[in-house]
């Protein structure tokens, strides 16, 4: 039997086993199903305490995150707007700085626009004042009649030479040959138009004939300058002169002529050239012979002591026929200069260099007249190297007494 006391009164009850077993078993299973129930509701309002707990805790988090959003985006738009100034502050300098560089090209362009101006400028004055002699050779051929012409040109070369010439070499004569000479069967006398001859020490050096042709436009018998070239050689070789020199306005449409001083084919130390290089040829012409006036004295001297001076003579020949050569080189590069300088500016750089290779050419015939001594001539001919020692030493004895 089993007793169940009444917790409100306090009353005892006996009941026998197996009614307390189904008491028992009716009292755990309310007891159970409250205790669920109650469990169930209270896990119930703890999930909602936890999601409101959530809910407040993502709400809190998104507010932070929103905060923490809009800090960044007041930072970002500082920045823009510290970047914003930085570009306008940048872009103004950049401006200025661009401003100054161009301002500097723009004076920069302008001096050198002005200088090549300047430069033109001189180079146009050079380019007219030499197409203003051209045009005035070219007038001068033009407005006169043959004779006429032919008169002033002699006049032309004498007055030239007397201003330019004359001056520095005032013991040299240039005269009018007035004295026809006859040869042979001439039935007539010829004669050139003037003879320039120098010397030193009474030994003459050079010696050159000159012979002034023009002729006008509207002359019916058109001359060529290979006319004359028969009779200069023949009127040269009755004066005794070793050079000569045809001054010609002839042919004025023959390029040949116009490119400087022309060597004449076929005739020996015979040269035509224009007015112009009237002066420029004697000038040559003198330098050339004075290399060889050392020679030339002791070659006199030589003659005049009956020496056997056959091989001194053919080196002093061969001698001047490379000088000539030279100096032909020197010329040709010296027409095409010329050439140059009357067609445009664009040759004058031309001009320059075909000067300096002229000027390598004298500069080569001036180290081979440095390079001739009376040694080097005078080897291999014993005789005339005796006769030379031997002129020195009567020379050295005559002298002696007259030092003492």
């Amino acid at each position: 039997m089993k007793e169940i006391k009444c917790p409100r009164c306090g009353s005892v009850i006996t009941v026998d086993d197996a009614d307390f077993a189904a008491l028992l078993s009716q009292v755990r299973t309310e007891a159970f199903d409250a205790e669920v129930n109650r469990r169930i509701e209270s896990f119930h309002h703890l999930q909602k305490a936890r999601e409101a707990e959530n809910l407040a805790r993502q709400a809190a988090s998104e507010a932070r995150t929103e905060a923490r959003h809009k800090e960044e985006l007041a930072g970002k738009d500082m920045e823009i707007e510290r970047l914003h100034l930085q570009l306008a502050a940048w872009q103004n300098s950049k401006q200025l700085e661009i401003e100054s560089i161009r301002l500097k090209a723009q004076n920069a362009a302008a001096e050198e626009i002005n200088r090549k101006e300047t430069e033109l400028m001189r180079k146009s004055e050079e380019i007219e004042s030499l197409e203003k002699e051209v045009e005035l050779y070219k007038n001068f051929k033009a407005r006169r009649s043959v004779k006429l012409l032919g008169e002033d040109l002699e006049q032309h070369c004498y007055t030239l030479y007397n201003q330019t010439l004359l001056p520095v070499m005032p013991h040299a004569r240039f005269e009018k040959d007035n004295a026809a000479v006859r040869e042979g069967d001439e039935t007539k006398g010829s004669k050139g138009d003037f003879i320039f001859r120098d010397q030193e020490d009474g030994v003459e050096y050079i010696s050159i004939m000159f012979e002034m042709k023009n002729e006008g436009d509207s002359s019916a018998n058109r001359h060529k300058n290979a006319d004359f070239f028969d009779k200069l050689d023949k009127d040269r070789h009755k004066k005794g002169c070793e050079f000569a020199v045809l001054v010609s306005m002839l042919e004025m449409d023959n390029e040949l002529y116009n490119n400087g001083i022309v060597s004449v084919p076929g005739y020996e130390k015979m040269y035509v050239v224009r007015p112009d290089n009237f002066i420029p040829i004697i000038t040559l012409l003198v330098q050339t012979s004075k290399k060889a006036l050392g020679l030339r004295k002791e070659l006199v001297a030589a003659r005049q002591q009956s020496l056997d001076v056959t091989r001194f003579e053919d080196q002093l020949i061969a001698f001047r026929d490379g000088f000539s050569r030279n100096y032909e080189l020197a010329s040709r590069q010296f027409k095409k200069a010329i050439d140059e300088i009357d067609a445009t500016i664009k040759h004058l750089e031309a001009v320059k260099e075909n000067l300096a290779k002229s000027e390598n050419n004298l500069r080569l015939a001036n180290n081979k007249a440095e390079d001739l001594t009376i040694k080097r001539l005078t080897r291999g001919n014993p005789t005339i190297k005796a006769a030379f020692e031997q002129a020195r030493e009567r020379k050295a004895s005559e002298e002696g007494p007259d030092e003492q």
